[in-house]
């Protein structure tokens, strides 16, 4: 593993009114790693989340990627990392449900410029090593909560980001579906080099994290090896 951070946030703060969701959070991520962050509801966890992802800006701290402060890049260049770089698998997939499923893991790459021929036979392949190429031509709509979560992850995998975000990913799943998620989630981001980001308030899924990261009060308050 590197000795450099990918990802990083260095006391960050981040207030809705007057509810302080963060109040000095710190956080280095590195390439290859799984870092659970976990707390109970309000802790400031999935704000840290959207916070490292660009899609807030804090308050106060420093956000950095592979360096480079956030703060410093323009809303395109925002845009171009999240859609290039990072990959989000979220509570209930928000896949879009006009588009068949094989369509939907396709489309970052169709959004990235890719032929359709080539999108679609890539995202056929990793619907299959995430054991759903049996959806590949329905819509969301029409598959179970578990096959449309493994459906958002091959979308989240299928650029090979250098880190996947993934809030609360489970939340709408049964145990059993839920662990086959992550143990999916956490094999092919390891197969691909993909540092994950993982927030979740279930010890049984976060002991599928390299490390996991307690917050609390908008603070994280321990962190430590989950194996």
């Amino acid at each position: 593993m590197s000795t450099q951070p990918l990802l990083a946030a260095d006391d960050v703060t981040k207030s809705f009114g007057a509810t302080q969701a963060l109040t000095g959070a710190s956080l280095q991520v590195f390439p290859g790693e799984v870092v659970a962050l976990t707390g109970p509801s309000g802790s400031g966890k999935s704000t840290l989340l959207h916070c490292l992802s660009g899609i807030l800006a804090p308050d106060a701290g420093r956000i950095t990627y592979d360096g480079h402060d956030l703060s410093e890049l323009g809303d395109r260049e925002r845009s171009a990392l999240r859609r290039d770089a990072f990959g989000f698998v979220f509570q209930f997939g928000q896949l879009v449900p006009e588009l068949t499923c094989l369509e939907n893991v396709a489309l970052p790459l169709r959004l990235a410029g890719a032929r359709r021929r080539r999108a679609e036979e890539l995202a056929g392949e990793l619907l299959a090593r995430l054991q759903v190429a049996e959806v590949a031509g329905k819509r969301p709509g029409q598959v179970s909560g578990g096959q449309g979560q493994r459906v958002a992850v091959a979308r989240a995998l299928i650029s090979t980001p250098r880190v996947i975000f993934a809030d609360e990913p489970t939340g709408a799943l049964d145990s059993r579906n839920g662990e086959q998620v992550i143990r999916l989630l956490v094999a092919a981001a390891k197969e691909r080099g993909s540092a994950v980001v993982l927030v979740t308030h279930e010890d049984r899924i976060a002991a599928a994290a390299d490390r996991v990261v307690a917050f609390h009060d908008g603070a994280n308050v321990n962190m430590a090896a989950a194996r």
